[in-house]
């Protein structure tokens, strides 16, 4: 399963919550570009130069592919919840969707179907309350976290199994709407 969405939108916090309720049955994908941004790896913004934008969203790409199938392979009777996943560098790529899935090699269609269900945790900035983030390498402006999520959502919407957790003005309530979520999505795995 994936939790992807706009900046600032809540990911992070509720596969947190969600590994502490469910415990030994979810393994955590952590996020990829915030792994190699803390590690040191250049954060490209597109004023700078466009072909960093590219080489950065390619290794992201291709980081977060191989976190997925090392985690799939070390704990095979577990879910998987990632933490964004590799749809997600098309919203940041310069030359968009199909350019972005020519460069890494793969196709919009192949990648969708890596997840078994996406929530999509649209950003605060929506909601026009402006948005907080924890993570330091989160550099967008409201405008820019706006535009994400509606880039981020256009690429994941065509999966079968897409669910929109909206903005709320109580983030307790969409953190317990996207755990009950979760809980019932890992319910059907079960099953």
């Amino acid at each position: 399963m994936v939790l992807t969405g706009g900046p600032g939108a809540g990911k992070t916090t509720a596969a947190d919550l969600f590994r502490r309720e469910i415990g030994d049955r979810v393994v955590i994908v952590p996020e990829t570009a915030t792994m190699l941004f803390t590690g040191g790896f250049p954060r490209p913004q597109a004023e700078h130069h466009e072909e960093a934008v590219r080489s950065a969203q390619r290794a992201i790409f291709h980081v977060q592919r191989g976190l997925e199938d090392i985690q799939a392979a070390r704990y095979p009777d577990r879910i998987l919840l990632c933490d964004r996943g590799t749809v997600d560098g098309a919203a940041y790529w310069p030359d968009g969707a199909v350019d972005y899935f020519a460069h890494v090699g793969s196709t919009h269609e192949r990648e969708l179907e890596r997840y078994d269900a996406v929530l999509f945790f649209e950003t605060a900035a929506r909601g026009g309350h402006g948005f907080e983030s924890e993570n330091r390498f989160r550099t967008e402006t409201q405008d820019q976290a706006v535009a994400l999520d509606r880039r981020l959502r256009e690429l994941w919407s065509p999966h079968p199994r897409f669910t929109l957790i909206p903005h709320s003005a109580s983030f307790f309530r969409k953190m317990t709407v996207a755990l009950g979520l979760l809980e019932s999505l890992v319910a059907l795995t079960d099953g």
